[in-house]
């Protein structure tokens, strides 16, 4: 089990990107736009700047929901491999069975 406080923390990002995406959007189309001046540009990329740095995407740690083990994490179940294991094997997860021979 991971700390409670990576835990938290790891939330109040993706919070934070959730809430700061639309912006953050914005000024990127705005500073890769061609057809602006270079100053307008260049204001977009220095208010993109002032930005906190956890409202990026990438400062987002993959976590297990369950546990939240930062390491050998399925994306789409957002699950460890250790959990998944666990709950296949008692028949938790629709479709999964574990194999033995």
């Amino acid at each position: 089990m991971a700390k409670t406080s990576s835990i938290e923390k790891n939330n109040r990002r993706r919070r934070m990107v959730d809430q700061q995406a639309p912006k953050r959007k914005r000024l990127k189309a705005l500073a890769k736009d061609r057809k602006k001046t270079p100053e307008e540009r260049f204001a977009a990329q220095l208010k993109l700047a002032e930005m906190p740095r956890n409202g990026s995407k990438v400062r987002i740690r993959n976590r297990c929901e369950i546990t939240g083990r930062p390491r050998g994490n399925y994306r789409k179940l957002r699950m460890c491999r250790n959990q998944l294991r666990e709950l296949a094997s008692q028949g938790r997860i629709p479709g999964m069975t574990k194999s033995s021979w």
